[in-house]
């Protein structure tokens, strides 16, 4: 890690590249600009088969220049310091200072990039990418420039402790809507680092944090429990509420409730035979009574056409009934079956 102190006095932390990711971008980017080169040259020699040796001379001059020199200048430039081979390798060229380089940085950089790379084949600059702390070239000492990674892996975010067992649970009826998210944050943030912090510090932290919250929530932390754990135990139930909120969204708004999976298509729960929705005959009538599958009021029945045995009670009281789940729909997972009277809301 470098760190580069800009000229608002902020300490930057970059990752310097190595010769190994620097001299990869660079195979990259030799190989693209010497198939430019050749394939210009092609059309060039073609286009110049008439002419003397002076011009084919002064052509070649020109061509390499304009390709193996200008164009790396002008790739840098245009795209602040990320040709193809530093983009494949998550590289970029910055300032000393951080910042994006402009023109005259890539123009001293391609200009040394000549001597030290081209016409050594790499030889200089790799000697002086070893020898400094920073993995500069020549050309970057004499442009003031610095080769960067930027993509660097990054940690994984630590976990907030569980609280006691004894306290899980136990805020389930704190009001948490007026706690505000940097609040959170600042919990949050103190309970992953409190193992790396003085006692003392650590201790006058938490208790100004579960002060802060127990005047957002209204509600004093109880006696006894130590603030740390008290900030656990609310940072808990938060997580939990989330999750019980997340699950109840993906399960649906009518899982479990009236008119949902566990009901009739109308809403009403399926009853037995006599009672509303039952599959046989009017609401609180008996079988074979107006409304039946067969005949007129007190006509024959025919077992055959009922769904259940005739040994059935012919009605129940609604009061006694139990509601069951309608052939071919089942009740959604962790969904409570409860009478149609009282309905089900899931948890918010």
């Amino acid at each position: 890690m470098s760190e580069l102190v800009t000229g608002d006095a902020v300490v930057l932390g970059l990752r310097p590249a190595k010769l190994p990711s620097r001299a990869l971008a660079l195979v990259i980017d030799l190989a693209v600009v010497g198939t430019v080169f050749v394939m210009v040259s092609i059309g060039l020699a073609i286009a110049t088969a008439t002419l003397d040796d002076a011009a084919v001379a002064a052509v070649s001059v020109a061509t390499f220049l304009l390709v193996l020199v200008g164009g790396p200048i002008a790739v840098e430039t245009l795209s602040h310091g990320r040709s193809l081979g530093k983009l494949a390798c998550g590289l970029r060229v910055v300032r000393d200072d951080g910042g994006p380089i402009r023109f005259r940085h890539a123009l001293v950089r391609g200009a040394m990039g000549v001597v030290e790379i081209l016409a050594t084949l790499g030889v200089i600059a790799s000697v002086a990418s070893l020898v400094s702390a920073r993995g500069r070239r020549i050309g970057d000492v004499f442009a003031g420039t610095l080769v960067v990674r930027e993509r660097v892996p990054a940690g994984r975010a630590a976990a907030v402790p569980p609280p006691p067992p004894w306290l899980v649970g136990r805020f389930a009826g704190l009001d948490l809507s007026a706690v505000p998210d940097d609040l959170w944050l600042a919990v949050r943030q103190y309970l992953t680092r409190m193992h790396q912090l003085d006692a003392t510090v650590g201790r006058a932290m938490a208790e100004r944090l579960a002060g802060e919250v127990a005047a957002r929530t209204g509600v004093p932390a109880p006696e006894g429990v130590p603030a740390a754990a008290f900030l656990a135990a609310v940072v808990n139930e938060r997580q939990v509420r989330d999750a019980r909120r997340a699950f109840a969204a993906v399960r649906g708004p009518g899982a479990g409730s009236v008119g949902g999976p566990v009901g009739g298509s109308a809403g009403v729960p399926v009853g037995p035979v006599g009672v509303p929705g039952g599959p046989v005959g009017a609401p609180g009538g008996p079988v074979g009574a107006p409304g039946g599958p067969v005949g007129a009021p007190g006509g024959p029945v025919r077992t055959e056409s009922l769904p259940l045995p005739l040994s059935q009670p012919q009605s129940r009281p609604q009061s006694q009934s139990r509601p069951r789940s309608q052939p071919g729909k089942t009740a959604a997972p962790g969904a409570e079956v409860r009478p149609a009277a009282t309905g089900f809301a899931p948890p918010a």
